[in-house]
């Protein structure tokens, strides 16, 4: 089977330009697809369910964060301002537990934005016998929630699980979500394999102190998409999984897109 995980940067660059994202993630064939920063828009761009529909895949979604996404922005030939992390991007923002900072506030007030739901999304062929969202709280200096999304699936007559994750930065202090991460998958039924991937904001080294047991499937360098020198997305298993190959691609975000290709003896 083919598992992805695709940082979507809710379909705009740090501009605020349209990217190809979700054709990217049906060229990806997978069988099972984690994806951070899924947008959900009020008035018209839906990606899950845009997803959902040509795929033909089913899943869920976990709203993080109410937002706002700008879609008609202009900009240089980088991929985002090169000040934006400490002025603030120009494509997406959030307020719901922070106020914006003052260059946003300006940069705000001029925009045309449309209202949604940025989230975590996943989504797979096979057959789902449950599913669930974990919430895993809000750090103090995050300005969006965390959660994780369990399911067990079915290949046939061999059941697994898939843990969709999207992990807070490490200046953010993770350790507390990760703890209960491992909480939570400690409740899941031992007998059954499991495959944890996504987003962790991490890099391998430290994922062996935060989630200790858990083997990595591919390794290729993820970030920043168009130069990357970082692998801060991860596609872990745990239990008999046997590693068939493994790449990254950039299809358009500031991630690049992580894909393995798995099988269970």
């Amino acid at each position: 089977m083919r598992v992805a995980t695709f940082n979507l940067h809710a379909g705009v660059d740090g501009w605020g330009r349209p990217t190809r994202v979700l054709d990217h993630v049906v060229s990806l064939d997978a069988d099972v697809l984690v994806l951070p920063e899924l947008w959900r828009g009020e008035r018209r761009d839906d990606s899950f369910d845009e997803l959902r529909s040509r795929l033909g895949m089913e899943g869920a979604f976990a709203p993080l964060a109410t937002a706002e996404r700008v879609t008609t922005g202009r900009g240089g030939a980088t991929w985002q301002p090169w000040l934006a992390h400490f002025t603030g991007e120009h494509g997406l923002y959030f307020d719901e537990h922070r106020t914006l900072k003052a260059a946003q506030r300006v940069r705000r007030s001029s925009l045309d934005v449309e209202h949604g739901e940025w989230g975590l999304a996943l989504l797979t062929r096979f057959e789902i016998t449950e599913i669930e969202v974990v919430a895993l709280g809000r750090l103090a200096r995050e300005r969006v929630r965390r959660a994780i999304i369990v399911a067990r699936l079915r290949d046939g007559d061999r059941d697994f699980y898939v843990v969709a994750v999207h992990g807070a930065h490490l200046s953010h202090g993770p350790r507390r979500q990760y703890r209960r991460i491992s909480e939570h998958v400690a409740t899941l039924d031992p007998s059954v394999p499991v495959v944890i991937a996504g987003d962790f904001n991490s890099w391998r080294p430290l994922l062996r102190v935060l989630l200790p047991g858990w083997r990595s499937m591919v390794r290729a360098r993820t970030w920043p998409a168009r130069t990357p020198h970082s692998q801060i997305d991860h596609i872990l298993t745990r239990g008999p999984w046997r590693s068939c190959g493994g790449f990254a691609s950039d299809g358009g975000s500031d991630h690049r897109a992580l894909v393995a290709d798995v099988e269970l003896p």
